[in-house]
């Protein structure tokens, strides 16, 4: 096999849930490969240099073998390796997120009484 649709290799990798997803983003133009904006339709190759644009993150990944089948996440990981630069930039920007998130002070949803000062506030 020397080749795979684009949006059947990231389905198999586990980037996205479904194969509909993954052709919505390269739609949307989130996934390039080599440096050009990726189509569904594009065949993907060992050695080839993706990034891809998800909610969990930027990735920047090297395919190291195609697979049509979407199988355990094991196997998944064996089909690419992310840069060390992007694996660096996701983990500081994960962190950064969850410092933003202890700094919020809430630990869970506002009380009846929060509510209704925080509708006094905004003028209704």
């Amino acid at each position: 096999m020397t080749g795979i649709r684009l949006d059947k290799w990231l389905w198999a990798a586990r980037f996205f849930k479904t194969r509909a997803l993954a052709s919505k983003a390269c739609d949307l133009g989130r996934i390039e490969s080599n440096q050009q904006q990726a189509k569904p339709s594009r065949e993907v190759r060992v050695g080839d240099h993706l990034k891809i644009k998800t909610e969990s993150g930027d990735f920047q990944v090297e395919v190291l073998a195609v697979s049509e089948m979407r199988g355990p996440a094991a196997v998944a990981l064996t089909l690419y390796t992310e840069t060390d630069a992007s694996r660096e930039l996701r983990l500081k920007l994960a962190a950064e997120r969850k410092t933003m998130m202890a700094l919020d002070g809430r630990d869970s949803k506002p009380s009846k009484r929060d509510r209704r000062e925080m509708d006094r506030f905004r003028g209704r």
